[in-house]
């Protein structure tokens, strides 16, 4: 099967390295205990809707990260220590002008039915994410393809223009392999390659898995079932760690973590990586449409003092750039946009105005305490002539009912392993979760160049330019940088190195545990 053009050009990609440094793990119990099989595994993520879907194109939370990597398997996949191995595919190979890539599937791989691994469900579950009625999150990806041939033992991708960092994008998380039908690949079916098969499935409630026997590596999936759960309430997550109900919880509440250092049966983990928090504005809403009302915005906020209000120091201050210091090309010598009322006064007189009245839409859903950081910004705009009004919204729907629908909203991002990946995925003028409507022809022209160069000095100064870019021009008030902090029982043993890309363990927990 080859087609020869899947859509014109769009932006987004993956750079070529991942910085990531997993911190010392506390709590009484040995990270690197032998793995052995048996037992159940539940796991409590403060995310999950009822809008959730088995459609990998449209997974955008923690709840669906889980089940996605649990049920499916991808062509390759990041590793712990920011490295990128073969996941499904075997081994690949490039062309010299790195536009021609060819990989080689792994023998004897089936889906959860039996039915097995082929070349054609590789090209019809990533060509999937090129179509444009699927409106994939990452189809500025898939949009880097010319073509694509599919053979008996895997498949063969001819890039529009070079990108010698193909092998990370493909282990993005929607990437994953599913079985196909005429050439359609099964998207709702829950029907996948990897460790695990379903057995249930709630949206924004529970999902329940079983081991899948036929699975190909023997160095995973050790639990014979698993259970996630969507608890939102921090309170009642951290309650069922503490019962025994669940086994491990993400996003503990960072106020109680001295607290759980004190139990002998829990462990805290603290893991740096390239998480951050957010307060996007809609470009193409007034009053955000001013850059000197944006700029307003993100000098009224004390940076500092939010770290240590709702991050009890658990991360870092950031500078309005999604690209952090675990990124290979981060941007330390861009001036600062610090607290300074007196500036922000300056830049509304610039906009014509004395004064600012704007609300600011935030549910916990968005980041834990973002309800709080958000009051916190209230108080702080305050001194600039900025009255902020905060708007609780509900957790359930928020991601689909709030954030890019109101004009001014609290979010997080996971971050990415690669400049180029978080760039494109989110700030490119056409990116799909643009969620500033924020464009820019100059900065899309330096991102896409970026992509393709080989000269190390040259590449960071573009990258740096890009970053200091969204700092001086940039819709979203990026204030924080925030660690994972993840919690499990004693009872639950983990490698030694925990993935720093996602939350638990890179949202692979339920595959790389195991009881103790």
């Amino acid at each position: 099967m080859t087609d020869n053009g899947l859509r014109p050009s769009r932006r987004g990609a993956l750079g070529i390295w991942v910085a990531a440094m997993a911190l010392p793990l506390t709590g009484a119990y040995a990270a690197d205990t032998k793995p052995r099989s048996g037992g159940h595994f539940t796991v409590a993520t403060g995310h999950g809707s009822t809008a959730d879907s088995l459609d990998p194109a449209h997974w955008d939370n923690q709840f669906t990260n889980l089940l996605g990597h649990a049920l499916h398997g991808r062509l390759t996949e990041i590793l712990p220590d920011g490295g990128v191995r073969g996941e499904i595919a075997e081994e690949w190979d490039a062309s010299a002008d790195g536009k021609t890539w060819r990989f080689k599937l792994r023998p004897g791989i089936r889906f959860h039915d039996g039915r097995p691994v082929t070349g054609d469900d590789l090209y019809a579950s990533i060509a999937y994410h090129g179509l444009q009625e699927t409106s994939s999150a990452v189809q500025p990806i898939a949009d880097q393809i010319a073509s694509m041939t599919a053979h008996a033992d895997g498949l063969t991708l001819v890039l529009k223009q070079a990108n010698r960092d193909l092998p990370y994008l493909l282990a993005d998380g929607h990437f994953v392999i599913l079985p196909s039908t005429d050439g359609k690949p099964e998207t709702l079916s829950g029907i996948g390659c990897g460790p695990y098969r379903l057995s249930g499935f709630e949206p924004g409630v529970r999902a329940d898995l079983t081991r899948h026997d036929d699975f190909w590596a023997t160095d995973r999936a050790f639990f014979d079932g698993a259970t996630i759960l969507a608890v939102h309430d921090v309170t009642a997550r951290q309650a069922s760690l503490l019962s025994g109900e669940v086994d491990a919880i993400d996003r503990v509440g960072l106020d109680t973590v001295h607290l759980l250092n004190q139990r002998d049966d829990i462990a805290v983990m603290e893991v740096t990586g390239t998480q951050h928090y957010t307060f996007p504005m809609r470009c193409d809403a007034p009053p955000f449409d001013n850059n000197d009302v944006r700029l307003a915005l993100k000098l009224s906020l004390d940076r500092a003092a939010l770290l240590d209000v709702v991050l009890n120091g658990c991360g870092g201050i950031a500078n309005d750039s999604p690209i952090t210091p675990a990124n290979r090309y981060f941007n330390s010598t861009m001036p600062r946009n610090s607290y300074d009322p007196d500036k922000a006064r300056f830049h509304l007189k610039k906009a014509g105005l004395s004064d600012l009245k704007v609300s600011l839409h935030a549910a916990d859903a968005a980041f834990p305490g973002a309800i709080g950081a958000a009051q916190l910004y209230r108080e702080h705009a305050k001194a600039s002539g900025i009255d902020i009004t905060v708007v609780r919204e509900p957790d359930d729907g928020y991601w689909t009912s709030v954030w890019t629908k109101k004009p001014w909203t609290a979010c997080y991002w996971s971050g990415r392993p690669t400049e180029d990946a978080m760039l494109s995925a989110v700030y490119a003028g056409d990116a799909p979760w643009n969620d500033t409507a924020w464009t820019n022809p100059e900065f899309d022209r330096i991102l896409m160049a970026a992509r393709a160069e080989a000269d190390e000095g040259t590449r960071a100064d573009m990258y740096g330019t890009l970053q200091d870019m969204l700092r001086r021009e940039g819709g979203t008030v990026i204030p924080l940088y925030a660690n994972y902090v993840d919690a499990r029982r004693g009872t639950i043993g983990v490698p030694e190195k925990l993935a720093a890309n996602w939350s638990l363990d890179g949202s692979r927990c339920i595959e790389r545990w195991w009881r103790v």
